[in-house]
């Protein structure tokens, strides 16, 4: 039953992940505001890449239950308020206090099932539970917000989370132990100077993460550079002054542990180069419709799931449980060079066993990091290991979109210009800045109108400005097969893991 209510927990997180963005246009149409579009994901993002480390390591101290109990609490009270909001201010505000209770249920609820099931033969099977629960929510996330959006208006994509959270209170409080892991004679005291460096150093990685694309290396880029370094600096330095840090470092020294976190690394680069990028590839460069690039798109996230229901019967029984990280990334390369290969003629069965490959490789990855992290992992840093691998899977993804996204963004804008001014057009780089401008279908009928009066042959510009945008993107998921050969290699640093027959380990109980 406590199980049950992590699963709800874990559907809330997933389901908000994916709902919000079919609404995103219906609400700044309503709210106005435009230039805070992207802040409704940032201030989310922003605020809980930097919880999920701090209340990781807090539940360690304090067991994990109060933290998962006022997470669902301050979750459901931002969903109110963001249902609510009556300008986009207020609702990006209101998405960062949504962040901070997203972070500490992904830093809590993790780890718990860890706590409840330290058998890792019976963790893994209640973890297929966990992982559908996940995959169900994700999947279900963009049609739902399209339904609630058209039906109900754009506040229920955020009201839906209401129930969703209730019932998770409830299984939490009443059936969830309170288990902590650290006996402590004295005092408890907070790391505050540690939290206080991590959310300087995680923040301006993220915010750099948002404006390098679109700023390019400016001044103030590299002043945010410096500022985020050097928070990064001072917190190795701190953590190894401080009698309780809340990122002990010495888990970096186990060449276990420090192998998983680059491997978390290099797997959120590949993941979220393929799910940001794939989309826009199929819409723009190939000129598919959203229903279409959608379906293709759809293999990669439900083989996630697929294969990590798989992967939670096999990984016990096999004498190297090493071998399915081996065989991930292997499925990860292949499927960054499928998309790399594809081409506007590129037959729709191909992308989709691209896609499927991709799905099955992450679904062998990301999983088999948890498990095997809580494996490696003293049980006094369960709580931050497991945190951990969520944040640096998410800094990978981050490092990914703004690396690949500067590129895009940089070989598009020059592969444009080129062809505008081959055909003495480059009065309309403006318009053709923005990838948008390949999708929407509506202000491309303007555009080609005016051109054709003008007397330039819009279609033959719009085929360049295509071909440009493929080259920009194969060029960007080249550098995902890049992380993803780094990763097949990185694995073998990793000491072999063994599952033990049987596992007796007693926590502290307390209420």
């Amino acid at each position: 039953m406590a199980t049950l209510g992590v699963c709800f927990v874990i559907m809330l997180v997933a389901l908000d992940q994916t709902i919000v963005g079919t609404a995103l246009p219906t609400i700044v149409a309503e709210l106005k505001g435009f230039d805070l579009y992207a802040w409704v994901a940032t201030s989310y993002l922003l605020t809980s890449v930097i919880t999920v480390p701090i209340f990781g390591r807090l539940g360690d101290y304090f067991g994990r239950k109060p933290f998962l109990i006022a997470s669902i609490i301050i979750f459901v009270i931002a969903s109110m308020l963001c249902g609510m909001a009556n300008s986009m201010l207020f609702l990006v505000l209101a998405r960062g206090l949504q962040g901070i209770g997203g972070g500490m249920l992904v830093g809590t609820a993790f780890a718990s099932i860890a706590d409840l099931f330290p058998d890792p033969h019976v963790r893994l099977r209640w973890q297929i539970i966990l992982s559908a629960s996940y995959g169900i929510a994700t999947s279900v996330g963009p049609s739902l917000g399209g339904f609630l959006t058209q039906s109900l208006g754009w506040r229920w994509v955020f009201y839906v989370n209401l129930p969703v959270g209730i019932i998770s209170l409830f299984f939490a409080l009443r059936y969830l132990p309170h288990i902590r892991h650290i006996k402590h004679q004295g005092k408890i005291r907070l790391d505050w100077g540690g939290a206080l460096l991590i959310t300087i150093a995680l923040g301006c990685l993220q915010l750099l993460v948002e404006l390098l694309p679109r700023h390019g290396l400016s001044l103030s880029m590299l002043a945010l550079m410096v500022v985020g370094v050097g928070a990064f600096l001072g917190l190795w330095k701190w953590e190894q002054r401080v009698e309780q840090p809340i990122v002990p470092f010495e888990m970096f020294r186990d060449p276990a542990m420090s192998s998983l976190f680059i491997l978390s690394v290099l797997a959120g680069f590949a993941m979220f180069s393929m799910l940001m990028y794939a989309p826009l590839l199929f819409q723009g460069g190939f000129g598919m419709s959203p229903r279409e690039a959608g379906l293709l798109v759809t293999p990669l996230v439900a083989c996630i799931t697929v294969a990590s229901i798989v992967n939670g019967r096999i990984v016990t029984r096999i004498p190297n449980p090493n071998l399915m990280m081996y065989v991930g990334f292997l499925l990860i390369a292949l499927s960054c060079l499928g998309i790399v290969l594809a081409q506007r003629g590129s037959p729709n069965s191909f992308i989709l066993v691209t896609m499927l490959l991709g799905g099955l490789g992450l679904g062998l990855v990301l999983p088999n990091l948890t498990v095997f992290a809580q494996q490696s992992a003293s049980r006094e840093y369960l709580g931050i290991a497991t945190a951990l691998l969520q944040s640096l899977r998410m800094i990978g993804g981050m490092l990914g979109t703004a690396v690949t996204g500067t590129l895009v963004t940089q070989m598009y804008g020059s592969g444009v210009a080129r062809a505008l001014e081959s055909d003495h057009a480059a009065q309309w780089l403006a318009d053709f800045k923005d990838p948008e401008i390949l999708v929407n279908h509506d202000i491309q009928s303007t555009l080609l109108a005016q051109m054709l009066q003008a007397g330039h042959n819009g279609s033959a510009l719009l085929d360049a400005a295509r071909d440009a945008l493929v080259g920009a993107i194969h060029m960007g998921i080249a550098l995902a097969i890049v992380a993803a050969v780094a990763g097949l290699w990185m694995v073998r640093r990793v000491p072999l893991i063994r599952f033990a027959a049987r596992q007796k380990i007693e926590p502290v109980m307390s209420e």
